[in-house]
């Protein structure tokens, strides 16, 4: 307890250091691209086209908007499975400095969480564009949007700081994410309809917080209605729990960092 207290205690001390560390890590992130930043609207617009293209057809009866309804589901997946990625290697890719000068080690973790929902916020522009572009009914309940896209960020945070504390003593983990994520991205309907999933398999979509949030936002977004409470309720608990989780984790083991970096 007296660990997550000192977390929001440097938080409100470091803030200005950490808006500096999401700054350049978004930098970094477009340092060679001519065209920048702009990608982040880009690369979203072009995936949907080309995902159209290849799913649409399959689909087109089963999912009535098909670049609406993979959008919603390519932009959260994409922030959880970046963010997550980024804070697992935040604390070795940054032993150099973590050894010079004292910095409380979870800023990097969150910058890197931070700056992938930036992106994650630019390309919802090109979510509403599309929207408008296929006629979708905007309702009140879109404002019910935020709560998910909340809930999204903090489960991202948890379990990066849980990631991020294991990497520094257990370096074959990152390989080992990388074959989750990509399994996670299959047990995620993103570009398919969950009603093909077998009655046998259909615990995985309910033990599932990502696609409770992503179902979430499709309910709001392109159905215009609210969405199911306990979906909410339980990816909250999942987010709240693996944030907690994390900072305990990550709390408990940072003194030791320094001595595997």
């Amino acid at each position: 307890m007296i660990g997550n207290h000192r977390f929001f205690v440097n938080f409100d001390k470091y803030k200005f250091l950490l808006y500096q560390l999401v700054k350049k890590d978004i930098q970094v992130k477009y340092r060679n691209s001519v065209l920048g930043i702009f990608w982040s609207f880009l690369e979203p617009l072009l995936t949907m086209i080309v995902m159209t293209i290849i799913f649409g057809y399959f689909f087109k009866h089963t999912i009535p908007n098909f670049p609406v309804y993979y959008l919603i589901g390519r932009t959260a997946y994409m922030l959880f499975q970046n963010g997550t990625t980024g804070a697992m290697k935040s604390i070795i890719g940054n032993a150099s400095i973590l050894k010079t000068v004292y910095v409380p080690k979870y800023l990097y973790a969150l910058a890197t969480v931070l700056s992938n929902f930036v992106t994650f916020l630019l390309s919802l522009v090109i979510l509403f564009a599309v929207m408008l572009a296929t006629d979708v009914t905007f309702t009140i309940y879109i404002i019910f949007a935020c709560l998910p896209v909340i809930v999204l960020l903090i489960l991202t945070t948890g379990i990066g700081l849980i990631l991020a504390t294991i990497t520094v003593f257990f370096r074959d983990i990152e390989h080992l994410y990388g074959v989750f994520t990509m399994l996670l991205m299959y047990a995620t309907p993103i570009f398919y309809p969950a009603s093909i999933i077998p009655p046998s398999f259909s615990f995985i979509l309910t033990l599932n917080p990502l696609y409770a949030i992503i179902n979430c936002m499709r309910t709001v977004l392109m159905n215009g209605t609210l969405y199911d409470p306990s979906q909410l309720l339980f990816a909250t608990v999942v987010a709240i729990g693996s944030l907690l989780i994390g900072m305990g984790v990550f709390y408990k083991y940072q003194n030791k960092f320094l001595l595997y970096l």
